[in-house]
């Protein structure tokens, strides 16, 4: 691109970046800039001035038209040299110039507001806005004023004040956010720009959108035949004579762009750079990261296995684009120091995979939020783990290969979508009590309300009272109220708590001592909360669990004591199992 602006041969010439957003169009402007730079100083024949605008922040009072040729006149205005001597010209042409704008749209405290700092000289302002002197109220209601405007543009870049200038290069930034009044007359401005020679224009911008605020604008027919353009897109390339896309990050692209930014807190600047250029050379010579160079003294292999199982998935879903992979990582951080903020101690990668369930695989997301609600959550990952790890196909797969499909309900309780077991199979491995932590966290921040689907309506109330980690909203739960309850309602609301302990570890105090509760006022039930119990992954076990069985029967509660001293728990939980099994 930078070599089209300088050939003569299509001088003036206006070029487009297109893009999608987030695609890395303003890096690309950034990037055309500096070579723009550098070619200008290595090549004879004068400076080149780099002029940025950004329609999208032009000022509402001002008309875009009116402050896109500002912006240039006021760089031009900075770029004379000589002004006492042979700029004289030049300052006498920019101010002739200004005159032939319709200031109108800025009458509103115009000397208030940014554009006017573009202006030749704010005691001008009155003239400008008036309409200057006789001449220039003259050429406003003459139909060849923008055909001198044309010729005195001209004129200026060939005055003495500015022959240092041999071309001038506009870059114009987010054309794709604006409004469609202004996308055209921006259009148009660099349209009265592009009859003069040695100006040339770099647009970035998503050509679809702004094709389509073309047609919006101008109530053009938006019909085309096969293989043919559209009137606003033949609008459109009138104006700008080539497109060049950005393409997507490659695999290898994501990667590294995901390694750089998961290690940039824990280098310097100076071995960033160094990353930065070893990424480079190897997606040219290497395809992959595997013989990347890490600084001395520097663990960065975090950072590189993240990126590593990330890449694969957020390449599919993100599309390699920039932006969205960054919002990606700039959420995964906030979420986790929010999460250890509230208690919840996870890793950095195990709140990544988590965070790519949430964002990216919703439709699985919400399966696994009812998994957690039915208090299912264990068992459930159980078993896509075991799918997962043994390679398995998921039943409807299998069911899709074999031609013969399961009944409606075992399909519901059994299906794991590839997509989930592809997540799955992504380290590290998930234990139930960090994700049912994490879920409630992500369910929380978006409004998903988590109600006890395993439970009639008429228990889950008494559910929520006794799974509650405030005192208040456990006493709210009488022993006349848990008596009150039928003994197939109390068989229910055992099993469901029994459940939660299981996937909730946070909640273990208080739902073994709920269930406690429920037996001393309902003995029939002891045997299946006993059951319920045993299911307590040893590992998961509290000490303080162990000792609210301290003045309860042993013989009855010996099988569960057995079950958890079999399970190899933790010494302070043996040590706590021993001391409730030797108390009288």
């Amino acid at each position: 691109m930078v070599d089209a602006i300088f050939d003569d041969a299509l001088d003036p010439i206006a070029l487009g970046v297109s893009g999608s957003w987030g695609s890395g169009k303003t890096t690309v402007l950034e990037l055309i800039k500096s070579r723009i730079t550098v070619e200008s100083a290595s090549r004879s024949g004068g400076q080149v001035l780099v002029v940025q605008v950004d329609p999208w922040r032009f000022d509402p009072l001002v008309g875009p038209k009116e402050s896109l040729i500002a912006a240039v006149l006021f760089e031009l205005e900075g770029a004379i040299k000589d002004a006492d001597g042979s700029g004289k010209k030049a300052f006498a042409l920019v101010k002739r110039l200004a005159k032939r704008v319709n200031w109108s749209k800025a009458i509103q405290m115009a000397a208030s507001t940014a554009i006017t700092l573009q202006l030749p000289k704010l005691e001008d302002l009155p003239d400008l806005i008036n309409g200057g002197d006789e001449e220039s109220q003259d050429s406003e209601t003459k139909p060849q004023g923008m055909d001198q405007f044309r010729e005195d543009f001209e004129a200026l870049l060939d005055s003495d004040g500015l022959k240092h200038i041999s071309r001038v290069v506009v870059l114009v930034d987010d054309l794709d956010r604006c409004l469609p009044p202004t996308v055209v007359q921006t259009l148009e401005a660099i349209r009265l720009f592009l009859s003069a020679k040695r100006m040339s224009f770099v647009i970035a911008a998503d050509e679809a959108r702004v094709a389509e605020s073309i047609q919006h604008h101008l109530k053009l027919d938006a019909a085309q035949r096969e293989g043919e353009e559209t009137v606003a897109e033949l609008y459109l390339h009138k104006i700008v004579q080539t497109t060049v896309p950005i393409p997507a990050l490659s695999r290898v692209d994501t990667q590294a762009y995901l390694f750089l930014l998961l290690c940039r807190a824990s280098v310097d600047d100076d071995q960033y750079d160094s990353l930065v250029a070893d990424c480079m050379h190897l997606r040219h010579t290497e395809g992959s990261l595997e013989k990347l160079e890490v600084p001395a003294g520097v663990d960065l292999d975090e950072p590189l296995a993240i990126a590593a199982r990330l890449t694969p998935i957020l390449y599919e879903k993100l599309r390699g684009n920039p932006r969205r992979i960054k919002r990606f990582l700039n959420d995964l951080n906030v979420r986790h120091t929010v999460a250890s903020h509230r208690g919840i101690d996870m890793k950095p990668a195990a709140t990544a995979k988590l965070m790519v369930l949430e964002r990216l695989l919703k439709d699985e997301f919400a399966m696994v939020l009812g998994w957690l609600s039915r208090n299912e959550l264990r068992d459930k990952l159980d078993t896509l783990q075991a799918a997962a790890t043994q390679g398995e196909l998921s039943p409807a797969s299998e069911e899709a290969a074999s031609g013969t499909p399961e009944t409606p309900d075992a399909t519901q309780q059994s299906t794991f979508t590839d997509e989930l077991i592809r997540w799955a199979k992504l380290p590290p491995l998930l234990d139930a009590s960090a994700v049912s932590s994490y879920l409630y966290l992500a369910a929380s921040f978006s409004n998903t309300l988590l109600v006890a689907e395993g439970l009639p309506q008429r228990l889950r109330d008494i559910a929520a009272n006794l799974t509650s980690t405030s005192r208040v909203d456990q006493q709210a739960v009488s022993d006349d109220t848990l008596r009150a309850l039928s003994e197939s309602d109390a068989h229910e609301l055992v099993g469901y708590l029994a459940r939660s302990t299981r996937d909730q570890p946070v909640v273990q105090k208080f739902t073994v001592q709920s269930i406690l509760r429920i037996v001393d006022c309902h003995p029939p039930v002891t045997d299946a909360a006993i059951a319920g119990l045993k299911r307590i992954p040893t590992k998961d076990l509290k000490p303080a669990t162990v000792l609210l069985f301290l003045g309860r029967d042993k013989t009855i509660y010996q099988p569960l004591f057995d079950d958890w001293s079999q399970g190899n728990p933790p010494v302070p939980v043996r040590t706590a199992i021993e001391q409730v099994i030797g108390s009288r």
